[in-house]
């Protein structure tokens, strides 16, 4: 077995009860990497992240940390191996960020729960990584939403394990904050070699990021791979589709827009001024072809119609465009 494999399953079915949720599944963790969990509501994300974790039992199949079964790991030495962050918010009273994150080395101090100097190092250490150390003395209340999530990830550190499960850890954070938490985790697995799972619902955020996707479908599909392939073999789209919206290969986006039906369009250029120009046609309902007999070409300067109007913004352009076809 590799030495960079931390955890594997064979053969594992999950649910709760008799209910299966999902499996058979065979699935691997390395060192280094960052996989991310995805699939629409009530496919079994949670239950296979808390199965994986040992919190729930499987129905079938077997989980492995290292080379050891999960259910015959004691939960002392498991602590030591994995580390969890749930979506729920941890209420703990008014602990200081530093008191709190020092709660990770609990696996490794006597019953008097006195740090030793390397335990110190390790949360130091710690909170240096998630860019907490400058609110090590403020209380956990008076922490925005995306610092406390910086801060329970802080303590997973300081646990120091080589697996770390993290379960919709960007429920709760705005768009710049869900950004930034995850890069750090992606920069984690790489500089720490830590094994990182994330379930999450940012589709966008985990094709940039992730080492590895793992797609569960709604009727008990699962499927997993490198981003790029799931999205260029089909599979991306196959665990996400609904009537409404489509996701486009070319972009690793979903558009939320009906079929255009309107007059169809060339619209020539390469900036990043021509796409947001496809995306406000494809809204107003126009057909974007190559060959159409009407033609946008997008410049520096504007925008060109038919090589006739000239116009400064996209809002003008639509107007223009209006009153001709």
């Amino acid at each position: 077995m590799s030495a960079d494999l931390l955890l594997h399953t064979s053969q594992l079915r999950i649910g709760y009860d008799a209910h299966q949720v999902a499996g058979p599944l065979s699935v691997q963790l390395k060192a280094g990497q960052l996989v991310c969990l995805l699939g629409p509501n009530g496919a079994g994300k949670s239950t296979l992240m808390r199965t994986l974790s040992g919190l729930q039992r499987a129905l079938g199949g077997d989980v492995f940390i290292t080379n050891q079964l999960l259910p015959e790991i004691p939960p002392t030495e498991l602590a030591k191996k994995l580390s969890l962050v749930l979506t729920e918010r941890i209420e703990v009273g008014h602990l200081t960020v530093g008191e709190l994150v020092a709660l990770g080395r609990t696996p490794y101090t006597n019953w008097l729960g006195k740090l030793t100097s390397e335990d110190q190092t390790k949360v130091t250490r710690a909170l240096e990584l998630t860019g907490t150390t400058s609110f090590i003395h403020r209380r956990l209340p008076q922490l925005s939403d995306g610092e406390r999530q910086k801060v329970m990830l802080a303590r997973a550190l300081a646990q120091d394990t080589d697996l770390i499960v993290l379960d919709e850890p960007t429920a709760h954070l705005d768009l710049p904050s869900r950004v930034e938490l995850m890069r750090l985790l992606h920069e984690l697995a790489r500089h720490t070699r830590k094994a990182i799972l994330l379930s999450t619902h940012e589709l966008d955020l985990a094709l940039q990021a992730a080492d590895e996707l793992w797609l569960m479908g709604a009727k008990g599909t699962f499927e997993h791979g490198v981003p790029e392939d799931l999205v260029l073999n089909g599979s991306f789209e196959r665990t996400f589709a609904a009537s409404g919206f489509a996701f486009d290969r070319t972009t690793g986006t979903f558009q939320m827009y009906p079929t255009p039906t309107g007059p169809a369009l060339q619209v020539r250029g390469n900036s990043a001024a021509s796409f947001w120009t496809r995306r406000a046609l494809s809204r107003e309902g126009y057909q974007i072809q190559e060959f159409a007999e009407h033609a946008v070409r997008v410049t520096d300067e504007g925008w060109c119609i038919d090589e006739q109007t000239f116009v400064t913004s996209i809002q003008d352009l639509l107007q223009e465009l209006s009153t001709r076809y």
